[in-house]
């Protein structure tokens, strides 16, 4: 056993070595007390004394940095040997993004002149309406801040004063303080129905009108919210971020929920045309209905209060249950508010229609595009879980090609059914090869040594004790529960669509046809 003289004698590199593991794993000092404390509340650092450890001014009992190692799966005497960290897994601090874009060359064609006539030309022949075009503008500025909105979040805050979780009695309190009225309807008003396309009940094709507002200062809610406490929370906090973002002046977007088919709806479920005219007011308009999104998730979940109750939960979906929130409010969430930041986040439709997506962690689209394409991919989780019951969720580790490096993924899946009883399945997940290379691995390496496994197993296979040992370390010091269940499953490759099936045999043929059949 070490005394406490023999550690201050091999502590010159310490207090170094454990501020780069947690700046490296994104971590703050009250989130790495934290886990501490999890791991052992009687020898756990408080948050000063973490910060003198750091800075070398007081140096951790034994048992203490016992506890700190634990939760960085590392040996206690990693932290006592006298060799500094190599550069190649110190913090980086680069593109926050992890999108991939094309450099804008020759310039003189990317001009705004070029551009301003190139775009409705494109839109036109690639079909893609002015709305999904500024929705994809939107998430493409979304994805490469990674989430990262803070002045939406504080209004957000300084609107719900970070309480959590947040009742309905609470939120018309709210909405009331911004000047807005709230009333009940039970028949969507005639000139609503016929803009929408749709009846005095329901929009089109199996929607329902859940809210609409009608100035100065009216929010008109379904009277069928009632029995859907969690919809109706993320309602009102959607005319509340409008109310208190855009004074009320942006209040243009009814909100639906369930999938229009032959129209689109953007990710917080506000309806979206089909026409190709692209204009700035829908631009606009598009960006208002996302920050009010946005905002609505910040002042249900909280960033701090919310990042604390996933880390104790060890980030289970069903965590939104605790809060009174949508599984997918809570998901959407979680990419938002983790000290990790490769996240992604579908929700889809069968048969394979994606109404809302985040790529935080540039994954390709599991079907390579946001409309229904014939041929999926089948073995994507979201693709899996669409005919799966209605009960629990799904772990899965994925082996996927993105530009031409396999890489190692991560999911948790749900299907869930929404107010119009349409069955749908939100997937939240993580790029496991960042947190590989954070701990000194070579996730390059393990990926090609995980897909080759696949391979040899006809395109899913057992992961090998040797890889799974590796996994489990970097899933305890992510602390995310899912990823160890995935873990103990098969690990499977996927890929954007069936026409670039990496399996041998292929099984796209096998993916048309079950698409035919259905």
């Amino acid at each position: 056993m070490k005394n406490t003289k023999s550690l201050m004698r091999k502590s010159h590199l310490m207090g170094t070595k454990i501020r780069n593991l947690r700046k490296r794993n994104n971590l703050t000092m009250e989130d790495l007390s934290a886990r501490c404390i999890r791991v052992n509340a009687e020898t756990a650092p408080s948050v000063s004394y973490l910060s003198m450890i750091e800075r070398g001014k007081r140096v951790p009992s034994e048992d203490m940095l016992s506890v700190i190692a634990s939760v960085f799966q590392k040996d206690v005497d990693w932290f006592l040997d006298d060799v500094p960290e190599e550069k190649s897994i110190t913090p980086e601090k680069g593109n926050r993004g992890g999108i991939s874009g094309i450099a804008l060359e020759p310039s003189f064609l990317f001009s705004n002149e070029i551009l301003q006539i190139a775009i409705p030309e494109m839109l036109s022949q690639t079909g893609t309406s002015g709305r999904q075009f500024a929705h994809l503008l939107i998430r493409a500025h979304q994805e490469h801040h990674q989430n990262h909105f803070p002045d939406l979040e504080r209004a957000a805050e300084d609107v719900g004063l970070k309480r959590m979780p947040l009742s309905v009695d609470e939120l018309i309190e709210i909405a009331q303080q911004q000047g807005l009225k709230i009333a009940w309807f039970n028949k969507v008003p005639a000139s609503l129905a016929k803009e929408l396309g749709g009846n005095a009940y329901r929009a089109p094709t199996n929607n329902i009108v859940t809210s609409f507002f009608d100035s100065p200062g009216t929010i008109y809610i379904n009277q069928l919210l009632k029995k859907f406490p969690m919809r109706l929370k993320y309602d009102l906090a959607v005319h509340i971020g409008h109310a208190v973002l855009h004074n009320r002046d942006g209040l243009k977007s009814v909100l639906l929920t369930g999938l229009n088919h032959n129209n689109t709806l953007s990710a917080d479920g506000t309806q979206s045309s089909q026409s190709s005219n692209l204009n700035a007011q829908d631009i606009l308009h598009a960006w208002r209905d996302f920050e009010s999104s946005f905002f609505a998730g910040a002042l249900l979940c909280p960033k701090v209060p919310y990042r604390q109750l996933l880390d104790r939960q060890g980030y289970e979906i069903k965590t939104h249950e605790l809060l009174g929130v949508s599984a997918s409010v809570a998901m959407r969430r979680m990419t938002a508010v983790s000290s990790y930041r490769h996240w992604h986040y579908f929700d889809a439709y069968a048969p394979g229609k994606l109404k809302a997506v985040y790529r935080g962690n540039g994954i390709p689209l599991p079907w390579g595009n946001m409309r229904e394409v014939e041929d999926p991919c089948q073995h994507w989780a979201v693709f899996r879980m669409i005919n799966a019951p209605l009960q629990g969720t799904s772990a899965q580790i994925s082996i996927l090609n993105v530009g031409d490096e396999p890489r190692i993924y991560v999911c948790e899946s749900t299907n869930v059914k929404d107010m119009a009883d349409n069955s749908h399945v939100l997937c939240t997940g993580i790029d496991l090869n960042p947190a590989i290379d954070a701990q000194g691995e070579d996730a390059r390496s393990i990926a090609h040594d995980l897909k080759d496994v696949c391979v040899k197993g006809g395109g899913s296979a057992a992961i090998p004790k040797s890889i799974k040992t590796q996994l489990s370390s970097v899933a305890r010091i992510l602390n995310i529960n899912w990823v160890e269940r995935g873990i103990e499953t098969e690990a499977r490759m996927i890929c954007p669509r069936g026409a670039e099936c990496p399996r041998k045999p292929s099984c796209y043929q096998a993916c048309g046809e079950k698409n035919v059949r259905r």
